[in-house]
């Protein structure tokens, strides 16, 4: 019978004693915290968390995870996390939990990157099943929105279920960006890292070391970029 946990136990067996390890955001990501709780619980192995979105933080904190604040943080030997969109380069596009210039902090941060998926989130071309968010200067967000388009980036504001804007961790709001195919991910990246007021993207492009994918029967395939 298959572990229903294997994808979780995977990426958790990815970290070993003494480590500082970056926790993502989003359910793949709750799962792997889970199981890197029960290996502290089982083994004894001591380690720290550094979590992307204060819901990472608040599961790491009931589970006993020890945690590093983001701003003291100094190191990350491994980051794990979850995918909201896979193309066959690797290429990610992440977020959707909102959470996304954490998670590029930390990713940058890690000595190395490991993200876990389900396998209907393979595309083959980034944009099929969601847009690419960006967290926006919330003061000037009409004005970042204007620049942005006249560079042909288009996005509508994510709301809440009452219709008001959402906002990050950072208290900023998140411009929901669909890629259309007119302009590649790393020309979409380019504009948006020159546009005064773009905070954070979810564009992941050269992020992953290893995707760890489960399909619907819970069989695991592993993805590593290679050298």
């Amino acid at each position: 019978m298959t572990n229903p946990d294997a994808l979780a136990h995977a990426a958790a067996g990815e970290i070993t004693d003494g480590q500082t390890i970056g926790l993502g955001t989003g359910r793949a990501a709750s799962r792997a915290i889970r199981a890197i709780a029960q290996r502290v619980r089982d083994e004894g192995i001591s380690i720290c968390g550094v979590a992307t979105s204060e819901a990472s933080a608040r599961l790491a904190e009931e589970l006993g995870i020890t945690l590093v604040p983001l701003d003291q943080a100094e190191r990350v030997d491994v980051l794990l996390d979850g995918v909201d969109e896979l193309d066959p380069s690797l290429r990610m596009i992440k977020g959707q939990g909102g959470a996304m210039t954490r998670e590029m902090i930390v990713a940058h941060a890690a000595e190395r990157r490991v993200y876990l998926m389900q396998a209907h989130k393979r595309v083959e071309r980034l944009g099929e099943r969601c847009p690419v968010p960006v967290e926006i200067f919330g003061p000037g967000r009409e004005l970042v929105r204007a620049a942005l388009s006249a560079v042909g980036i288009e996005g509508e504001w994510r709301t809440t279920d009452d219709g008001t804007v959402s906002l990050t961790d950072n208290n900023n709001p998140i411009l929901d960006c669909p890629l259309d195919g007119s302009l590649a991910p790393e020309q979409v990246r380019s504009l948006l890292l020159d546009t005064v007021g773009v905070i954070g993207h979810g564009l992941f492009l050269d992020e992953a070391d290893r995707v760890i994918i489960e399909d619907e029967a819970g069989a695991l395939e592993i993805l590593d970029r290679p050298d």
